[in-house]
């Protein structure tokens, strides 16, 4: 079936926004300027102030929720779905993991390429999967299963290729290595998130944009009143500020002062990210969640390409590897071989009896493909 321009426009914007979140944060990264009282340029290197505009833009997601029922209930014959009331403090738990999971990620954004940063977020089909298992009581599928272990794979590639690159004139070996690790543990509390989520948020029927607005209102909230006691956490050389603590945001807006283009690139990170939950959300209910999960590994490449263009990153053929291996793995784990396979007369029962086991988890749409960019 043909799309429609309304889908086509969707979908364009979901890989636009999609790839602006990171490449916006990773520019904003590679700013310098002078701090505070005449401090020399340096890095702009403001993970946790990062994440408290990604919040932000989470948090915008509510609005535009309301905005979205305002103008349907003024309409003949309303079709939006509310969603039931809910204690908002169901939102608190996932909220925190996706505050931690996001601080990480920025973290490491600052010490790997922004190609690697999206690769390595593949890991997260790998954790969701094991918890969606010990937790929510789900049989994977042999497919899946497979789907896991090529990941692994691909993840190894990607890491072997950060490794073995002689390119290292922006980021030590050590802090690329760092950084990676970092990814792949926030894809751990992302995993955890989506478990909370699916087990005490989804099954109480809350519309998707009032789930991730209600999250972006906790963790802008809490996250910039922690700006506060980061300001005084002394870490050391992690803390990669003049003065080495936890997260200096008032650095930070000295050298916004200093460096307008620096608020343009957070700004642009803020407004991607609003825009991006409600076109993969749209995405979902209009063509498909199979379609959102090409196109967010398709964002992949827009970012590779983009970074490559710019000179932020030069080509690695075993990352091209990688990249490949990891969509081969979330793609078996998604179910995209489905497909293909029953068009095979071969393997077509094989096809029908697999959907048939799985019953109603069909249904619903599966975790991975329900997560939201953070």
């Amino acid at each position: 079936m043909a799309w429609t321009k309304y889908q086509l426009f969707l979908a364009a914007l979901m890989l636009t926004t999609g790839s602006l979140n990171t490449l916006s944060a990773k520019w904003a990264d590679m700013f310098t300027a002078p701090g505070c009282h005449d401090v020399a340029d340096h890095a702009f290197s403001h993970p946790f102030l990062q994440a408290v505009c990604m919040f932000l833009g989470e948090f915008a997601c509510l609005f535009v929720f309301h905005l979205l029922l305002c103008r349907d209930r003024r309409s003949p014959e309303p079709t939006m779905d509310p969603g039931q009331s809910f204690n908002p403090l169901l939102f608190l738990p996932p909220a925190l993991c996706d505050m931690m999971g996001t601080s990480l990620m920025y973290v490491a954004l600052n010490m790997t390429s922004a190609s690697s940063f999206q690769m390595l977020r593949g890991a997260v089909i790998i954790f969701t999967g094991l918890l969606s298992v010990a937790f929510l009581g789900r049989k994977l599928q042999p497919s899946q299963w497979i789907g896991i272990l090529v990941t692994i794979l691909g993840l190894v590639i990607v890491g072997l290729a950060d490794f073995l690159s002689g390119n290292h004139e922006d980021h030590k070996l050590s802090e690329v290595i760092t950084g990676d690790l970092l990814i792949i543990m926030a894809q751990i509390i992302v995993a955890v998130q989506m478990v909370l989520e699916e087990k005490f948020v989804y099954k109480h029927n809350v519309h998707p944009l009032k789930a991730v607005g209600t999250e972006g209102l906790f963790g802008f909230f809490i996250l910039s009143f922690l700006l506060i006691p980061m300001y005084f956490i002394p870490v050391g050389s992690f803390g990669q500020n003049p003065r080495q603590v936890l997260e200096d945001a008032l650095d930070a807006f000295c050298q916004i002062g200093r460096q307008p283009l620096i608020l343009v690139a957070l700004f642009g990170n803020t407004l991607s990210i609003a825009f991006f939950n409600f076109a993969g959300m749209s995405v979902t209910k209009e063509i498909s969640a199979t379609t959102r999960m090409v196109l967010d590994s398709l964002r992949t490449v827009v970012i590779w390409a983009v970074s490559l263009a710019l000179g932020w990153e030069t080509f690695l053929g075993l990352q091209v590897l990688g990249f490949i291996v990891l969509l081969l793995g979330t793609s078996l784990y998604n179910g995209l071989h489905r497909p293909l396979l029953a068009r095979m007369p071969c393997c077509a029962h094989l096809v029908g009896q697999q959907q048939e086991e799985e019953g109603s988890d069909r249904e619903r749409e599966p975790l991975v493909q329900g997560a939201r960019e953070s």
